[in-house]
C-alpha cells in the first residue's frame, strides 16, 4: 500500500489542485460555471458602495442591483465576477411542460391587482422567461390570466410559481358550459355576459378582458375538441349537446338577450314570441337534429308534431310519458251507479303552432294537466248524469261522436288539433254487472230453450215424417188396397144396380112382349126377325166403329145392343102383352138358376083330405133323409156294436 501512495501521489495532487482551481478561480474572479440544462437563479448577499441598497416597500425582486433575489437568472454559460463572497447562485432544473397539458403562473412579485379582479394582466415578459421585463413592464402579483404551454423554460422560480394541468377537452356530442371568474359585473336584468368575439374560445382570456368580458355565466359555449383555456380564469361544464328527435320541433325559450317585440299581435295575450337572438319565445323552433344549447341561458321545449296518444287509463301509458298521471275516469251515472271508463285522446300540434303552446303553457305537460285532463273528465262526467249506465253503455257511439266534436271545440281554441276521442273499456259497477249478467244469462237461456224446442220439434217433426216414410210403402198399399176394395164395391153396386134395372126393364119388357105376343104372333115373329137384323146391323157398326174410333167404340157397342134388346123386348111385350111377358121373364129366369117350384115330395098328413100334424111332417123329412137319392130305397141304419145298443 505504502508502495502504491509513493507512486501515485502525483494523481492525488491533480485532483486536489483541479478543486482548489475552480474554487480559486471562484473566490478571485468570481467565476460561475451554469450547465446546459439549468439555469442560475442568482441571490446578492450585500450592496458595495455607490450601488443601490435597498429595495422598494413590497418588493421581493431586485430589478435595479438591490440585495435580494434578482430578476435577471444565468443562462447556461460561463460567468465572472460572481464572487462567492457577495453572490449566491443556485443552479435551478429548466420548467417543463409535458404535451397535452398547460403551465399555470403565479407571480410572487409586481403591481398590485385592482380591486375587483383577481388576475394578473399578461404583460410583455417572454413567456415569464423575462422577470425583470416582466416587473418593469407592470407585471402583477398572483395569478396570472396567462400560461405557458408545452415545452423548457427558463423560469426564475423566485418570482413565479408554475402549476402544471391538463388542457381542457370537450368530447363528441357533448358541449362545455362556459362560467368566467374574473371579469366585469354582469349587466342589471341580464343573468348572462354578452357576447364577446376574439378571445379564440376563451383561450385568449386577455383580449376576453380587454373587450369588456362579463364575468359570470357566458351566452357562447365550446364545442367538442381540446383547448388551452387557463382554469384560474374559465370554468367549465361539460353536457349533452340538445337532441330534437324526429316528429318532434324544439321550441326555444331564451333567458338572455334583448327585449323584443311581440310578434303574435294583439289577439295572443299568453306570451311573447320573438324573433332568435331575443328573450323570450323564439317564433322559429328548432327541427330535429343537434344544437350545442347553453341549458341555463336557454331552454327547449320539445312538442311532438305526430299524432299524439293521451290514455285516461291506469294500467296503461304511452312511450312519451306525458300521460304518466293520467288515470280511468270515474263517473255517476244518472241513476247514481259509479263506473269506470278508458278514454284515449289523439291530439296533434302544428309546427308553427308549437311556439303558441309553448307560450301559453310552458311545456306540453301544462297542456295535458290544465286543459286536456279537466277539459275531458268533465265531459265525461258531465254525459254520464244525463243517462243510466245501461244506456250509456248501449249509446257508447254516439257518445262518442259526440265528445269528439265537443273536445275539438275546445282544443281549437288553444292551437290545438283535436284528431280523434274514443272511448276503452267501460267498467259499471260489480253489482249491476252481476244483475245485468244474470239477467243476459236468462235472456240467453231463454234464447236456448226455444232454439232446444224448436230443435225438438223439428226432430219430432223429421222422426214423424221418417215414420210417415218407412210407413209410406204399407199406407200407400193399403191405399191401394182401399180404392181396389172402394172400386170392387162399386162395381158391385153398379153391377147389382145394372141388373137391377135391367131385370126391371126384363120384366117391363116381357110383360109387353107377352102382350104383344097375345095380340100377333106374326107380328113378333116379324118384330124379332127385324130386332135381329138390327142386332147385327149394330153389332156391325159398332165394331167398326170401334176399329175407327179409339174409346168410344164400346159405349156405341153397348148403346146398340141395349137399344137393340130394348127394341127386341118393347116389340115382345106387344106381341105378348106386360103381364104375359113379365111372367115369361121369371120363369125363364128361375130356369136358368135351377130353381126347383114344384117340390119332389109333398108330405100331407090326416085322411079324408085333412091336415096332417106337424109330427107327421118330420116324420116325411126323416124318411126322405134316409132315401138314397139314386134308387129312391130307404137306406138301413148300420148295427151297433152290442154296448152301444145297450
Amino acid at each position: 500500500m505504502n508502495h502504491l501512495m509513493q507512486n501515485y501521489w502525483w494523481v492525488g495532487l491533480i485532483l486536489l489542485s483541479i478543486g482548489f482551481y475552480k474554487f480559486i478561480l471562484r473566490v478571485f474572479f468570481g467565476m460561475v460555471i451554469v450547465p446546459e440544462d439549468k439555469v442560475g437563479l442568482v441571490t446578492k448577499k450585500f450592496v458595495l458602495f455607490g450601488e443601490n441598497k435597498e429595495l422598494p416597500d413590497g418588493r421581493i425582486i431586485a430589478t435595479m442591483g438591490e440585495a435580494g433575489f434578482q430578476s435577471k437568472t444565468l443562462a447556461p454559460g460561463l460567468y465572472f465576477w460572481k464572487w462567492i463572497w457577495q453572490y449566491e447562485i443556485k443552479m435551478e432544473n429548466f420548467t417543463v411542460i409535458p404535451e397535452g397539458k398547460i403551465g399555470l403562473v403565479l407571480a410572487k412579485d409586481g403591481v398590485e391587482i385592482p380591486t375587483g379582479n383577481i388576475l394578473g394582466k399578461r404583460v410583455d415578459s417572454d413567456n415569464f422567461q423575462d422577470a425583470e421585463k416582466f416587473i418593469v413592464n407592470g407585471g402583477q402579483k398572483g395569478r396570472q390570466t396567462s400560461y405557458i404551454t408545452a415545452g423548457s423554460y427558463r423560469i426564475n422560480t423566485m418570482l413565479f410559481q408554475v402549476s402544471i394541468t391538463e388542457m381542457v377537452r370537450i368530447q363528441e356530442s357533448m358541449v362545455g358550459i362556459v362560467t368566467t371568474l374574473d371579469g366585469l359585473p354582469i349587466e342589471d336584468g341580464q343573468i348572462a355576459g354578452h357576447d364577446v368575439v376574439g378571445h379564440n374560445n376563451f383561450q385568449d382570456f386577455d383580449t376576453f378582458l380587454n373587450q369588456g368580458g362579463n364575468r359570470g355565466l357566458q351566452p357562447q359555449v365550446i364545442l367538442a375538441g381540446s383547448y388551452n383555456i387557463n382554469p384560474w380564469a374559465v370554468q367549465l361544464e361539460e353536457t349533452p349537446m340538445t337532441e330534437i328527435p324526429i316528429g318532434y320541433v324544439g321550441v326555444v325559450i331564451s333567458f338572455i338577450g334583448q327585449e323584443g317585440q311581440d310578434l303574435t299581435g294583439s289577439d295572443f295575450k299568453h306570451g311573447n314570441i320573438v324573433q332568435k337572438g331575443q328573450k323570450g319565445v323564439w317564433l322559429e323552433p328548432l327541427g330535429p337534429g343537434k344544437y350545442p344549447i347553453n341549458k341555463y341561458t336557454m331552454k327547449v321545449e320539445l312538442v311532438p308534431t305526430t299524432n299524439l296518444v293521451l290514455n285516461w287509463a291506469s294500467a296503461r301509458s304511452e312511450a312519451h310519458n306525458l300521460d304518466k298521471n293520467l288515470s280511468t275516469i270515474t263517473v255517476r251515472s244518472k241513476d247514481g251507479f259509479p263506473f269506470n271508463l278508458d278514454v284515449s285522446q289523439i291530439i296533434h300540434v302544428p309546427t308553427t303552432e308549437a311556439p303558441k303552446v309553448i307560450a301559453r303553457f310552458g311545456n306540453m305537460i301544462n297542456l295535458v294537466s290544465q286543459v286536456l285532463e279537466p277539459t275531458i273528465g268533465n265531459y265525461f262526467r258531465n254525459s254520464a248524469q244525463d243517462s243510466d249506465v245501461i244506456a250509456f253503455l248501449s249509446t257508447r257511439k254516439e257518445r262518442q261522436d259526440s265528445a269528439k266534436f265537443h273536445i275539438k271545440k275546445v282544443l281549437d281554441e288553444y292551437n290545438v288539433n283535436a284528431v280523434d276521442t274514443l272511448i276503452g273499456d267501460i267498467t259499471p259497477p260489480e253489482s249491476l254487472m252481476k244483475t245485468l249478467t244474470d239477467r243476459k244469462i236468462a235472456e240467453e237461456q231463454k234464447v236456448t230453450y226455444e232454439t232446444q224446442k224448436k230443435a225438438q220439434e223439428t226432430r219430432q217433426g223429421m222422426e214423424k215424417e221418417t215414420a210417415i216414410a218407412d210407413m209410406q210403402k204399407e199406407i200407400v198399399s193399403a191405399q191401394q188396397s182401399v180404392e181396389i176394395a172402394e172400386k170392387t164395391a162399386n162395381a158391385a153396386v153398379k153391377k147389382s144396380e145394372g141388373e137391377a134395372a135391367s131385370v126391371k126393364l126384363a120384366v117391363s119388357a116381357e110383360a109387353e112382349a107377352t102382350k104383344l105376343r097375345a095380340h100377333a104372333q106374326a107380328e113378333a115373329t116379324k118384330a124379332k126377325a127385324e130386332a135381329d137384323s138390327m142386332s147385327i146391323k149394330l153389332r156391325a157398326a159398332a165394331e167398326a166403329e170401334q176399329i175407327s174410333l179409339t174409346g168410344n167404340a164400346e159405349a156405341e157397342k153397348i148403346l146398340a145392343i141395349g137399344k137393340s134388346t130394348a127394341e127386341s123386348y118393347e116389340l115382345s111385350v106387344k106381341a105378348l102383352g106386360n103381364e104375359n111377358f113379365t111372367r115369361y121373364k121369371i120363369t125363364e129366369e128361375l130356369a136358368k138358376g135351377n130353381i126347383k117350384l114344384i117340390p119332389d115330395v109333398l108330405i100331407g098328413g090326416g085322411q079324408n083330405g085333412n091336415s096332417g100334424t106337424a109330427l107327421d111332417g118330420l116324420l116325411g123329412l126323416k124318411l126322405m133323409e134316409m132315401m138314397d137319392p139314386k134308387t129312391k130305397e130307404i137306406i138301413k141304419p148300420k148295427e151297433n156294436n152290442k154296448d152301444e145298443n145297450i
